[in-house]
């Protein structure tokens, strides 16, 4: 980096390419092209691939193309990076409570109230669907599976990471 760039606070190529993707990524999930916008997450996750963003951000756009598989791997690269991410703690819960794997998703919905969001509107509606669904799995015991989805919430309703 010269000079002159980094007195002018200009970031190098490579990391305003990735910054670049990542932000092109999340402009198309706003419009709704999810498809389009794994390929910006793929090409900012070879540029960096320990960004928990990134991962968490493939892996909400995954869940909301339907593919599960590929949003709970990313889901999970995300929480090795980054242990205490609540959002993937949140997202996940839910996918596997989809599988069927009530004390996983248990776990993870525990795991995102011991340290969830900082506090907002949005945040509030997170971690009271995650108690209430919680409470539910508590009282339901092992009965509940992936015929039974506690009080879901529509597909995009559920912490993102963002710019």
């Amino acid at each position: 980096m010269s000079f002159w760039s980094r007195f002018s606070g200009n970031k190098p190529k490579n990391e305003q390419k990735r910054l670049d993707y990542l932000s092109e990524g999340l402009a198309l999930e706003r419009q709704g092209d999810f498809e389009a916008a794994l390929t910006s997450y793929q090409l900012a996750l070879r540029d960096q691939p320990t960004n928990h963003r990134v991962l968490q951000n493939m892996a909400i756009a995954y869940s909301r193309t339907g593919r599960q598989t590929e949003a709970i791997r990313c889901y999970r690269r995300a929480l090795e990076i980054q242990p205490k991410l609540s959002g993937a703690h949140y997202g996940l819960a839910f996918l596997l409570l989809r599988k069927g794997e009530t004390n996983n998703a248990a776990h993870h919905l525990e795991l995102f109230l011991m340290d969830p969001p900082a506090p907002s509107a949005e945040a509030d509606r997170w971690i009271r669907h995650a108690r209430e669904t919680l409470e539910q799995i508590r009282t339901s015991g092992e009965t509940m599976g992936a015929d039974h989805e506690p009080n879901q919430m529509q597909p995009g309703e559920y912490p993102e990471v963002s710019e």
